[in-house]
């Protein structure tokens, strides 16, 4: 039997290959970090290269889902894209029933789920993403990862994509608990900046605190590897 083409099937030695496969396809992404600090979370990218012809604001790879829920991913965009819309609306929903904003746990549970679901069904694929999801509940920072498997696990600081056994190790070496924004914020540009290779244009960083989530414009980005460099 051809295991490595039934998505419901499992090979002799226990493995579903299409999983297997999605996994490759985020490993094979670009790079992103999430630190979580004190009172924020940071979210660093990196970003394809565009064409001069191309609008780069039409390329995403952090995805606002909430006022103050963000998510970002390695692997295949399109599928990025449908999660997210799947959980903004989600989002929406938990606040028209309960009349509250639904905690990150609760939504990086429910993201694993969709993704858990495609594992199971005959004639779909697998979602090609890892995504990390980064937000406040109760007043506390939190960072959560979840798999192409439906796993879902919650993160101090992790990599995903290209490199991100490389960024892991180095955020193992210079992660401390207590991290205010700014030392968050170097960390993960200091991390990004070790992997990718045309600097800081191609790199994009989002700071999520307790109500709201901004992005770093294309000066503070530079400014911040200014930084870094200086303290190597």
């Amino acid at each position: 039997m051809s295991y490595d083409t039934a998505l419901t099937v499992f090979s002799p030695d226990g493995q579903l290959f299409q999983v297997e496969y999605a996994m490759e396809a985020v490993k094979r992404g670009l790079c992103c970090v999430g630190v979580r600090g004190k009172d924020a979370i940071i979210l660093g990218v990196e970003k394809k290269s565009a064409s001069k012809l191309q609008d780069v604001k039409t390329i995403k790879k952090v995805y606002q889902l909430d006022h103050n829920l963000c998510m970002t991913f390695s692997g295949l965009n399109a599928d990025a894209r449908i999660l997210a819309n799947q959980t903004r609306l989600q989002c929406q929903q938990y606040k028209i029933y309960y009349e509250d904003d639904p905690s990150v746990d609760y939504i990086a549970k429910f993201t694993s789920q969709q993704q858990q679901k495609f594992t199971q069904r005959g004639g779909a694929r697998p979602y090609g993403i890892s995504t990390l999801i980064a937000g406040f509940s109760n007043n506390k920072p939190k960072l959560f990862q979840t798999d192409p498997s439906g796993a879902c696990s919650e993160w101090k600081a992790t990599s995903l994509g290209k490199s991100a056994k490389q960024v892991k190790d180095f955020l193992e070496k210079h992660w401390r608990e207590g991290l205010h924004e700014k030392d968050a914020l170097l960390l993960t540009t200091k991390a990004l900046m070790d992997v990718v290779e045309s600097g800081n244009k191609n790199i994009e960083l989002c700071v999520i605190r307790k109500n709201e989530c901004w992005f770093l414009n294309e000066n503070e980005v530079e400014e911040l590897t200014k930084i870094t460099a200086q303290l190597q």
